[in-house]
């Protein structure tokens, strides 16, 4: 598996490059693509600044926080069927998956979240959730602490397809914090794939996925392949008839990677 990781990432990089320096990817170049600024271009447009506040940066979506409430999510066409109290989401199981209202294309998320005292937890069963982007390419969420499944099925696995490279979980009643970067895939004007979506996750500061091209859409017991679709879409998260708490939502939408000559 590792090999083939690899080989997948020299691919992945290969082709983005070239295709870029061949003028952009449809849907990857934006105003400023960095091939028109020589390096340290004093012209060059300089980063926007951005402000924290209590920890959450000042061009980010609250999704979930201390006053936001449920407004920013949704049971399919009803209100969130979760339940929300202090500015904690809660998994009602039973009750659906969840999405966010808007959609959102490459970001980066931060969510924390916590398996409850007391509950027993074996293997996917009992503390089982995940959060999907574009409502297709899901990160796990499991509570692995002291508790193993296989692989692939682990806390930060891309589902079915890259096994987390470490298992930071805290013990249950603790908050574990996740902090995703997101690209989507690209495609050409015919529908083939120019590049693959890629995910980066960090679990309580550690790197357990670096930015991995991933096979396709992650599917349980089951391998895709790619097919055309938009470039946004909403975030899921998953009830897998388990309590799992939610607090901290956060999403900042990003542009595309900006080169220099």
């Amino acid at each position: 598996m590792p090999c083939q990781i690899r080989a997948l990432s020299v691919v992945a990089v290969g082709i983005a490059l070239s295709t870029l320096a061949a003028g952009g990817v449809s849907g990857l170049s934006t105003e400023d693509d960095g091939f028109r600024w020589k390096v340290h271009d004093e012209d060059r447009p300089k980063p926007p600044v951005v402000a924290i506040e209590n920890g959450v940066p000042s061009d980010a979506v609250v999704l979930v926080g201390a006053e936001s409430g449920t407004d920013a999510l949704r049971s399919g066409d009803q209100p969130c069927l979760w339940s929300f109290e202090d500015g904690v989401l809660k998994v009602n199981p039973g009750t659906g998956d969840i999405h966010s209202r808007d959609s959102f294309g490459d970001c980066q998320l931060h969510l924390e979240w916590k398996f409850p005292e007391g509950r027993s937890v074996n293997g996917q069963m009992g503390g089982n959730s995940g959060v999907f982007f574009l409502d297709r390419y899901e990160v796990q969420i499991l509570h692995t602490f002291e508790n193993e499944s296989y692989s692939d099925g682990m806390a930060g696995s891309i589902y079915g397809q890259f096994p987390p490279l470490a298992n930071p979980i805290k013990p249950a009643g603790q908050w574990n914090t996740y902090d995703i970067v997101f690209r989507g895939p690209r495609f050409d004007d015919e529908g083939d794939l120019v590049r693959p979506a890629t995910l980066t996750v960090m679990i309580n500061g550690v790197l357990v996925q670096d930015h991995v091209g991933l096979l396709g859409p992650t599917r349980d017991k089951a391998r895709t392949s790619y097919e055309p679709h938009d470039p946004v879409g909403p975030l899921r998260f998953q009830d897998h008839g388990d309590p799992i708490s939610f607090r901290n939502i956060w999403l900042r939408s990003l542009s595309a990677p900006q080169m220099a000559e």
